[in-house]
């Protein structure tokens, strides 16, 4: 696979991820399996490069609390979360190459409202309407649950064209999530600690979001 995969190829699927509405990155990969595959050899190759990888951060952070806390992880990869700890993990992507994974777009899962205590998006705010997915979150989740948000910190940079992340934040707040912790400790990646609140706020006014820079990759 990796083989054959090209740079140029990476680049063009990372593209259609971040051009796409989740339902229609999904129907492209749909169509073409592999193409999926190519990407997260891709993605893989990308991340080896990075000192410390996000999902880490997060699996220590769930180790460190109760393994009876149910996780939703959105955009799973190869769900190395699911395999890294005790929780019960739902894990979803646009494809499933793996059992523990189900397909689906992320903005409609199949799983109950208020059923799961940690939601968690690592690196996979892809898609014109991210919103959706953030708001599936909300969903989902339990009242006081978890939302973890690990993204790029160029897509947060508003000096080179990147989003404002106090912007970011107010959406949230709207959408009904509090801000606990902001870690940007790490110089390549932000990580968004936040809770639910016990009301949902979205439904009385539309919400406001600032578009998210795509995560460009350098040529190879």
């Amino acid at each position: 696979m990796r083989q054959r995969l090209s740079g140029g190829q990476f680049r063009m699927l990372n593209e259609v991820l971040y051009t796409r509405s989740g339902e229609g990155a999904k129907d492209y990969f749909d169509k073409d399996p592999d193409a999926f595959k190519l990407y997260h050899a891709g993605y893989q190759e990308q991340m080896s490069r990075w000192p410390k990888l996000p999902v880490d951060v997060i699996i220590e952070w769930l180790n460190s609390r109760n393994s009876n806390l149910v996780v939703a992880d959105f955009g799973c990869g190869d769900a190395r979360l699911a395999k890294s700890v005790k929780n019960k993990v739902f894990s979803f992507d646009l494809v499933s190459n793996d059992p523990v994974v189900t397909a689906c777009n992320m903005a409609s899962t199949p799983i109950p409202s208020s059923s799961v205590d940690v939601a968690v998006f690592c690196l996979s705010l892809m898609g014109t309407d991210y919103p959706s997915y953030l708001k599936e979150a909300h969903r989902v989740l339990k009242a006081k649950g978890w939302l973890l948000i690990a993204e790029v910190k160029s897509r947060f940079d508003p000096a080179n064209h990147g989003a404002d992340p106090q912007v970011f934040l107010r959406g949230l707040k709207s959408l009904g999530f509090s801000l606990v912790k902001q870690d940007d400790s790490n110089k390549m990646f932000l990580l968004f600690y936040l809770r639910k609140d016990k009301d949902d706020r979205s439904s009385s006014k539309k919400l406001s979001w600032p578009e998210l820079k795509p995560c460009l990759y350098k040529k190879r």
